[in-house]
């Protein structure tokens, strides 16, 4: 048996020494399901519903307008996209610091790419809807020419020589990138090199930050500094954020975007998604960016059309009762108590307006199963990404060094034998059978957000999910989460944006007064 041993240990040498580029995936080819036949339809041009133009007298004003409206207005010309760039890097500037919300700003490119979209639209050559809109991106993606840092103090100076498909993407859509925004170090919580990203809301409670690891670009959008932005998520770190800082995020179907150029945690896990103000925000976003590039395996070839006009109430909607309900949770003390019936009131409000909307819900439960229990196969394809830092000592530089934290966790999870590994992903398998089974039944489910057990499990699974804001509780942004789906985000972008017009909360914005 010893034998055996030493002749793994020296094979895991071997290993070591081939130079491994980050951006190298394993030989495991992930799919949640193969996209449903009905789906495979023509691809429809991409349009928005009905608009309604806000009342202006300087640019400074729209700050906290939708793509919808910050599109038609460049689309008309009753703005340029070069003034509406200048007003956001001016925000970028002034808030920035204070909300440790911007990495790097991309301002040469972005007046650049400015004035070629008012160009260009002035002769007639309009792109589309996120033609001469500024975006920012997490600091994940890859940029060519531009620092990106991944949050990490050992990927400070990191420039990549290449665009990432989301970027190459977004500019042929004509959007403008005026920032690098931060994330959690190698995408974990709030906490980066420089700090924890704030959440306008409550910019003075440093310990709660704005969640990750989609920090910069939820709190940024949040806040107005940018049109929109693109985040990440493995395991809530696009629901998560947003649903904090009072933004709808989008996270598609595992598959739907193409991770090339972008930091890879977990090649079975990551997913890439959009952090808006506005539900059809997302939905624009995602058609930009979604499909096969020839360079991401994984991604699956089945059309996004968008269809701002088809009513619910023909939908099969089921809801997650007891979790709204707040039944799993006992409160410790008066503060938690109270704040648990803050939730609940707000969550019944929630359900009675989208049930005016015409959703006609039903009390649904998750599949009984141990999803808890599989979290370790991230851990171990993250441990496994980073394994070159943990072993040469930088991981030690990384901003957080608690015990949950990635330092700790990449350590630990190299006793993780492959066996159990691959036993997990088998027993994935089981979950997502489960799940299909579910969602036979259910166009989409609705849960609270982030907090929601669907939120691990859908992960795993890789359904799409989209939450909006739904409250407040101690001043702070409440969430609801939608779930589709395998490679049908449009029933819950449907549902969502069913709430949304039924509801003012996507209408409110934080102060910015502490700048």
């Amino acid at each position: 048996a010893l034998g055996g041993v030493n002749r793994n240990l020296d094979a895991y040498e071997t290993v070591r020494k081939i130079d491994v580029p980050l951006d190298t995936e394993p030989a495991i080819a992930f799919h949640p399901a193969r996209a449903r036949k009905e789906l495979y339809t023509a691809k429809n041009k991409f349009r928005f519903g009905k608009v309604e133009l806000p009342a202006f007298k300087s640019v400074d004003e729209l700050a906290f307008a939708t793509v919808p409206q910050l599109a038609e207005l460049i689309r008309t010309r009753k703005i340029t996209s070069t003034d509406l760039t200048k007003m956001y890097l001016a925000r970028l500037k002034r808030f920035g610091p204070k909300l440790l919300c911007v990495v790097t700003l991309t301002e040469e490119l972005a007046l650049k790419q400015s004035a070629a979209a008012d160009a260009e639209i002035k002769r007639g050559k309009y792109r589309g809807p996120l033609h001469g809109i500024p975006w920012g991106a997490k600091d994940l993606f890859a940029t060519k020419g531009i620092k990106t840092t991944w949050g990490a103090e050992p990927y400070r100076d990191q420039v990549i020589d290449y665009d990432s498909t989301v970027v190459e993407r977004l500019d042929a859509a004509g959007a403008v990138l005026v920032a690098k925004l931060p994330m959690g170090a190698l995408a974990q919580g709030p906490r980066w090199f420089g700090g924890v990203t704030g959440n306008p809301w409550v910019p003075d409670d440093a310990q709660q930050g704005s969640s990750g690891s989609s920090a910069g670009p939820a709190s940024a959008t949040a806040a107005g500094l940018v049109g929109f932005s693109i985040g990440t998520e493995t395991l809530g770190s696009i629901i998560s954020p947003s649903s904090t800082c009072g933004c709808a995020g989008l996270r598609p179907t595992y598959g739907r975007v193409s991770r090339y150029g972008a930091m890879g945690l977990s090649w079975t896990m990551d997913k890439i998604g959009p952090i808006c103000r506005g539900v059809e925000d997302c939905a624009a976003a995602l058609s930009a960016i979604y499909g096969p590039d020839g360079k991401d395996i994984t991604v699956g070839d089945a059309p996004f059309n968008w269809n701002p006009d088809v009513n619910i109430s023909g939908l099969r909607i089921g809801y997650l009762k007891a979790e709204f309900e707040g039944t799993g949770f006992t409160p410790n003390n008066e503060q938690q108590r109270q704040q648990q019936e803050q939730r609940r009131v707000a969550y019944k409000a929630a359900i009675e307006a989208l049930e005016k909307a015409g959703a006609k819900l039903t009390p649904i439960e998750l599949p009984r199963f141990s999803a808890g229990s599989l979290r370790f196969i991230l851990t171990a394809e993250a441990a496994a990404a980073f394994d070159d830092i943990t072993r040469d000592g930088r991981v030690n530089q990384l901003s957080g060094q608690n015990q949950g934290d990635w330092p700790n966790s990449f350590r630990t999870s190299r006793f993780i034998p492959a066996v159990e590994y691959i036993r997990a992903q088998r027993a994935r398998t089981l979950l997502m059978h489960e799940m299909e089974k579910l969602m036979s039944q259910w166009d989409v489910f609705v849960s609270p957000a982030p907090g929601s057990a669907s939120l691990l499990v859908t992960n795993l699974t890789g359904h799409p999910a989209i939450c909006v804001p739904c409250g407040f509780v101690n001043d702070r942004p409440l969430a609801i989460m939608f779930t589709g789906g395998v490679y049908d985000e449009v029933a819950p972008l449907r549902v969502a944006l069913a709430f949304e017009r039924a509801t003012k909360w996507h209408t409110m914005h934080p102060k910015m007064d502490f700048a």
